[in-house]
């Protein structure tokens, strides 16, 4: 092994190539479950309908104007779509493709600032932990939205730290700036802009940006922001970019959508959801090392920022602090690298803590399919009727599906004896090898399982409405799977925006709508019948 690496090192093709073979566990069965609401249909359905509706200009839900994004990530989503089809691999394709980018970049950074095993160490590291692996199969926003902006930082900072090229850096600075903003909204800025602050304060200052670089970055950023602005404004004007801001300033000030969580709810999902790379990560929050451009200092900054804004912020999504994961990851790297170069092992804490928190995740892998093969045992403790009915759903637990605890849980032994005995490149593989395989399980052997009883019901009875010329919706509770699932031609939905309308209205074609089970409501409606009840849903019919 360690000779393949030695000549990884010296040739980049090796290197890319070994990277692409490693991507491909972010590609293997992308498209194997559903997408689950709300975000992954949410996004995949603004495509289809970009598609559809053959408007491209305009992010658009149930064919109405959608202000919460930006149209980027759904253009990279249309692609997929135009390549594969209106599949689920096709909405998650974008970011698959990104995590092949991720991995490259990470390893051509640090090899160009450190050497090509510290360029390593931090693919295998960020290739390696939970969630940043789980977000490269997923069809959400962040994975592309955090590359523009850390691409974005790592400009400033060259910058900032007196390259030669400041000029040019300054000005590709402001373009990934604005493919930030042009993804997921001025947030994007946002983060670029505190961290610089944060940066300069803890500098006293020294080494603030020129105002000839100041002003080529804001080229940079308004070339790319203003090209989608001035399309916007000229075609729907005001009025959809007033309720786009409106809405950025709502996540920050109230709970949208029902995700108030603890202020510490983002610590907790890092520490636990970034295993391994938050326990390696420890040592570099409390010791500096010297490094190029200060990017230890910068990194931290990222972090804390980032860490602290969307703590504060009152809506609290599980991603919302995937940016961390890059910083986190540089961090983990750097320790690792420290040693790999002194020759020493990890120290005796850092390394029990590892190996206790990784035996732990084990623990749960296997755990989660036990208790879902004999669900019975848990209904006594559920106090939600609607995960009882859901889970009531018939699905086949054969018991297999352990393996991928017990191999992960392998991994971690294997990796941390690696780790102790200062085989610190060896041990990052073996824990690469492992845990992409055991996700591959999971996706495979439980995953699926999952999705049949916590939408499944749904999504099958919007896929037999497929082609109906009918009025389908949620009722209730919010949803886009009836949108994306069911496949409405453009122009049909038109009165489905009207609830009331579906319910009391003089409607010219069928009305199916479905419900919670424990939503009985369209019993007290007349007209509505009852078709069947599955799993945690109830499906109505009204008829014109």
């Amino acid at each position: 092994m360690n000779s393949f690496f030695d000549k990884l090192y010296s040739n980049n093709r090796l290197a890319i190539s070994f990277f692409a073979i490693l991507s491909l566990f972010f590609f293997i069965g992308l498209g194997l479950v559903n997408l689950f609401d709300w975000d992954e249909i949410n996004f995949a359905e603004s495509a289809r309908e970009m598609i559809e509706s053959n408007n491209y200009l305009r992010v658009q839900i149930n064919y109405t104007a959608f202000w919460e994004k930006p149209p980027l990530f759904f253009w990279l989503q249309v692609l997929g779509m135009k390549l594969f089809g209106v599949t689920a691999f096709a909405a998650r394709f974008p970011n698959a493709v990104f995590g092949f980018i991720y991995l490259i970049t990470l390893y051509f950074i640090g090899k160009k600032h450190f050497s090509a095993k510290f360029g390593l160490i931090w693919s295998l590291v960020f290739f390696g932990s939970l969630l940043p692996h789980i977000y490269f199969k997923s069809g959400i926003i962040d994975p592309v939205f955090n590359y523009f902006i850390f691409m974005s930082i790592y400009f400033m900072l060259r910058v900032i730290g007196n390259d030669s090229n400041a000029t040019k850096l300054a000005v590709l600075s402001g373009i990934f700036s604005g493919l930030s903003v042009l993804t997921k909204g001025p947030v994007g800025f946002l983060l670029l802009g505190l961290t610089l602050l944060v940066y300069l304060i803890i500098k006293r200052f020294k080494g603030f940006p020129k105002f000839n670089t100041i002003l080529l970055f804001f080229l940079g950023l308004l070339f790319i922001v203003c090209s989608w602005l001035s399309i916007e404004l000229l075609q729907n004007g005001m009025d959809t970019m007033q309720k786009f801001i409106a809405y950025q300033l709502e996540l920050f000030s109230s709970d949208v959508a029902g995700h108030a969580q603890p202020f510490y709810y983002h610590f907790v999902v890092v520490f636990f959801g970034c295993f391994p790379m938050s326990i390696l990560a420890l040592p570099a929050f409390r010791r500096k090392e010297e490094q190029p451009f200060d990017m230890q200092t910068w990194m931290l900054c990222l972090f804390w920022v980032v860490i602290i804004i969307f703590s504060i912020t009152t809506t609290k999504i599980i991603h919302y602090s995937s940016m961390t994961y890059i910083p986190l990851s540089f961090l983990a790297s750097l320790v690792l690298f420290k040693h790999l170069k002194a020759e020493t092992t990890l120290r005796k804490w850092q390394s029990t803590v590892f190996l206790i928190i990784g035996v732990l995740l084990g623990f749960v892998f296997i755990t989660l399919p036990l208790l879902l093969k004999n669900k019975e045992v848990i209904y006594p403790y559920m106090n939600d009727q609607f995960a009882v009915d859901s889970l009531a759903t018939s699905t086949n637990w054969s018991g297999f599906e352990i393996i991928g605890g017990i191999l992960f849980s392998i991994g971690i032994v294997l990796t941390y004896i690696l780790l102790r005995r200062g085989r610190i490149i060896n041990g990052l593989v073996i824990n690469a090898i492992s845990m992409g395989a055991t996700l591959l399980i999971i996706l495979f052997f439980i995953l699926p399982k999952i999705e049949a009883f916590t939408q499944g019901p749904a999504i099958e009875f919007y896929e037999d409405k497929k082609g109906e010329d009918c009025y389908i919706e949620s009722f209730g509770f919010k949803s886009y799977a009836q949108y994306h699932y069911s496949e409405t031609p453009a122009g049909l939905r038109q009165e489905s925006k009207d609830i009331t309308w579906l319910l009391k209205g003089d409607i010219d074609k069928s009305v199916y709508l479905v419900s919670k089970s424990t939503n009985r409501e369209l019993d007290d409606y007349p007209g509505f019948k009852l078709l069947y009840s599955k799993g945690g849903f109830r499906f109505y019919l009204r008829q014109p």
